[in-house]
C-alpha cells in the first residue's frame, strides 16, 4: 500500500509541475482515485511545501520532482529563517513586488497581518494571499510557464511597465562574481523589469546558491541593493557582495546556534 500511495503522489506532483495549475476534477480523471484521496494527497503535498492548494486544485510551487525527498528538505530551515528576517523588513503600507520561487513564496507565508499592496507574477503567491482582506493583490499576467506557475514573456513585460513600487522580493538560481542568474531566459527578461519597477531590490538567497551560476545571466551584482542570506556564507563572498555595494543580511541559523 506504501507503495502505491508514493506512485499516486509522485503522479500527482508530476501532473500538477506539468500544468502549473491542475483542477481536483482532471486530477481524478488522470490519476484514477477517488475524489476523497486526491484531497487528501493534495493536504499532504501542500503541508511539505510541493504544491499550494487552491480553490478546487492545486498549484505548483516550483520544486522540481526530480530527487524528491532531498529537494523537500534542502536549505529548508536555511529558507524560512531567511524568509522570516526578509518579511520583518517589509512595514505595513508599503507596495511590493514579488517573484516566483520557493524562498519568495516563504516570504508571502509570513506576510500575514501586514497591510499591503503585493505585486506578484507568480500563481502560487497569489493563490496564498488572494484570500487575506488586509494585502491589496495585483497579479501580473503572461505566459504561464508550468513548471512553476509564474507568468513571463512580453504581456509580463509589458504589464510591469506600468508598476511602481517600494520593493522588489525576489529570489535566483544562483550567484557569481560576474552577477545574478536565472534558469529561463523569458523569466529573466521579465525580472529585469521587475528591478526597473522597484526602489529596492532585495534578493532572498541561500548560501548554497553563491559561486554557482544558471543557464542565463539577469544582471550585474551591482544591480542589487539588499541581499538576506544565511550565516553558511564565507567570508570571501561577504567581501565580494560587499564591494559591489550590496547591503547584508546574514541570518543566524538554528544548526551555527547550536555550536
Amino acid at each position: 500500500m506504501a507503495m502505491i500511495l508514493d506512485e499516486r503522489r509522485s503522479r500527482i506532483l508530476e501532473i500538477t509541475e506539468n500544468k502549473g495549475f491542475v483542477s481536483l476534477a482532471d486530477l481524478v480523471e488522470k490519476v484514477g482515485a477517488s475524489e476523497s484521496t486526491i484531497r487528501r494527497d493534495l493536504e499532504y503535498l501542500d503541508s511539505i511545501g510541493q504544491i499550494r492548494r487552491t480553490r478546487g486544485g492545486a498549484s505548483y510551487v516550483g520544486e522540481s520532482i526530480t530527487d524528491f525527498d532531498s529537494r523537500v528538505k534542502h536549505a529548508s530551515s536555511q529558507k524560512q529563517r531567511i524568509a522570516r528576517f526578509a518579511a520583518d523588513l517589509i512595514q505595513p503600507g508599503e507596495s511590493i513586488l514579488m517573484d516566483g520561487g520557493t524562498t519568495t513564496l516563504e516570504v508571502a507565508r509570513r506576510l500575514a497581518g501586514k497591510s499591503l499592496q503585493v505585486v506578484t507574477n507568480s500563481l502560487p503567491i497569489a493563490g496564498l494571499l488572494v484570500n487575506r482582506t488586509e494585502v491589496e493583490l495585483i497579479f501580473i499576467g503572461g505566459y504561464l510557464y508550468p513548471k512553476t506557475g509564474v507568468a513571463l514573456g512580453p504581456h509580463a513585460v509589458q504589464a510591469l511597465e506600468t508598476i511602481n513600487v517600494r520593493r522588489l522580493v525576489m529570489s535566483v538560481g544562483g550567484v557569481t562574481s560576474d552577477g545574478l542568474f536565472n534558469s529561463n531566459a523569458l523569466l529573466v527578461e521579465t525580472e529585469r523589469r521587475m528591478m526597473e519597477a522597484a526602489e529596492e531590490v532585495m534578493v532572498v538567497c541561500d548560501s548554497g546558491k553563491l559561486g554557482h551560476s544558471a543557464l542565463a545571466q539577469l544582471c550585474p551584482l551591482s544591480s542589487v541593493d539588499r541581499m538576506v542570506v544565511d550565516d553558511g556564507i564565507t567570508k570571501e563572498w561577504i567581501a565580494t557582495l560587499t564591494d559591489a555595494g550590496i547591503e547584508l543580511n546574514i541570518v543566524e541559523t538554528e544548526q551555527s546556534r547550536n555550536l
